[in-house]
């Protein structure tokens, strides 16, 4: 089941923390959490998503906010991977697309490598081999999640959504636990959860109210 806006957060499941110390939603109570959730072949994560992670870190940390890291991966699951992540993290490593796009903007140094160090503690996603029939209840739940106003679509459009879902479906290799437990529909992507362990925001893409959001949950 996916977690809705105003509901409790579960914990995170995760294959490893990587870097930090393991911790967890239940772990950092009385804090703002802010999850950034981003793939290492994700140009847009490093150009915007984690560079505004790493600004909300460091303005807000001592306020009472966590930021927390992690790596998933819905598509390019031979580069979206632990060992990926770690020579990112230890070493500043890009590949794939990142080390493209980024090395045509000029936002690399020594070839290959980001110019800045993630300071937060950032895990792997927990990735599920998928096999097995596609149940309609998995259907469901994306077609709810990515498709607003489904039930004012013709019957038609209903089948053909439904069709699509279920290609997208057997074009995967893996289910990722917090990418699909949080229904987000790709990276970058942000998580907030409020003082209490309450999910308040899931947004996608370039996130211009992160801060003003933030503000508001370490006033109340």
């Amino acid at each position: 089941m996916t977690v809705q806006i105003g509901a409790k957060a579960p914990n995170l499941q995760v294959s490893e923390w990587i870097q930090g110390l393991p911790t967890n939603i239940d772990k950092e109570k009385d804090n703002v959490i802010l999850i950034e959730v981003f793939q290492v072949n994700c140009p847009g994560c490093f150009m915007y998503g984690i560079p505004q992670a790493i600004n909300i870190y460091q303005k807000y940390r001592k306020e009472g906010v966590t930021v927390l890291g992690i790596a998933t991966a819905f598509e390019d699951f031979d580069k979206n991977t632990v060992e990926n992540l770690r020579l990112l993290l230890t070493e500043g490593k890009t590949i794939g697309e990142t080390l493209k796009a980024l090395g045509q903007y000029g936002q690399l140094v020594d070839g290959n490598k980001i110019p800045y160090k993630i300071p937060f503690p950032v895990a792997m996603d927990l990735l599920k081999k998928e096999d097995g029939p596609i149940s309609q209840s998995r259907i469901n739940e994306i077609i709810q999640a990515n498709v607003p106003g489904y039930e004012s679509y013709s019957e038609g459009q209903k089948l053909e959504i439904i069709e699509r879902v279920k290609q997208y479906l057997k074009s995967k290799e893996y289910s990722a636990h917090t990418f699909d437990e949080f229904a987000l529909r790709g990276t970058p992507s942000t998580i907030l959860i409020d003082k209490k362990g309450v999910l308040r925001d899931v947004a996608f893409g370039t996130n211009d109210f992160l801060e003003e959001n933030i503000k508001k949950l370490l006033s109340e």
